[in-house]
């Protein structure tokens, strides 16, 4: 007879809840790269911030500079649901002004600044941002073949696809450069607004106005 045994301890976290823990983390230790600078900052110092051990620490980041990256993931996902919600019958710079929002939370928006400006003096974030920013183009891709009704490695799509990502990089430096000394509304107004004729330029004709295409 096999005897049954009860299981100990807490249950496993959810998906969404590594996530959860993950994004908080990362808010931590944005902060304290804030306040006290990356080099100045240990792995120690984020996991007491946040409230987790060490040990969770490393498990979830590889390195203390990648603890950025759930929230820049954040800000760059912001964009991609704006791409993949795009109806049929607008232009992207019509639905953009209307749907895109860099974070969902007026803190996080803030620090995700703060993050791109550090990254300009701190190599290995700056890294971690280029990295994410790569991951990120296929959805472009996928969008704006859809949009043509083109398979997704047709040279035209991929190199809008890359325009795309050029326009949003560029925007969102400006954005940077331009709040130093703080965000307010208006501010991220102008940014919506630049960063749409900017990509009105890039998507117009065809991909930008008409429906997709279809076979028959």
């Amino acid at each position: 007879m096999v005897q049954r045994t009860t299981r100990r301890g807490r249950p496993p976290a959810s998906e969404e809840q590594r996530k959860q823990q993950r994004l908080d983390i990362s808010r931590h230790a944005v902060r304290l790269f804030r306040e006290q600078g990356v080099a100045a900052t240990s792995g120690e110092q984020i996991a007491r911030a946040a409230g987790v051990s060490e040990r969770t620490l490393w498990r979830c980041f590889r390195s203390k500079e990648a603890c950025v990256e759930p929230l820049l993931t954040k800000t760059l996902d912001a964009f991609q649901d704006v791409l993949r919600s795009w109806p049929p019958e607008l232009e992207l710079a019509e639905h953009l002004r209307a749907a895109y929002t860099p974070a969902t939370e007026w803190s996080d928006v803030e620090a995700v600044l703060a993050v791109i400006r550090m990254t300009h003096d701190e190599p290995a974030l700056r890294a971690a941002y280029l990295v994410l920013r790569e991951r990120a183009e296929p959805t472009f891709v996928d969008v704006l073949a859809e949009r043509l009704g083109v398979p997704g490695d047709a040279l035209e799509v991929r190199m809008q696809a890359a325009a795309v990502s050029a326009a949003l990089r560029a925007a969102t430096d400006e954005l940077v450069a331009i709040t130093a000394g703080g965000v307010d509304p208006e501010v991220l107004q102008e940014h919506r607004e630049r960063l749409a004729d900017a990509l009105r330029s890039i998507t117009r004709g065809p991909i930008g106005s008409c429906p997709q295409r279809t076979s028959g």
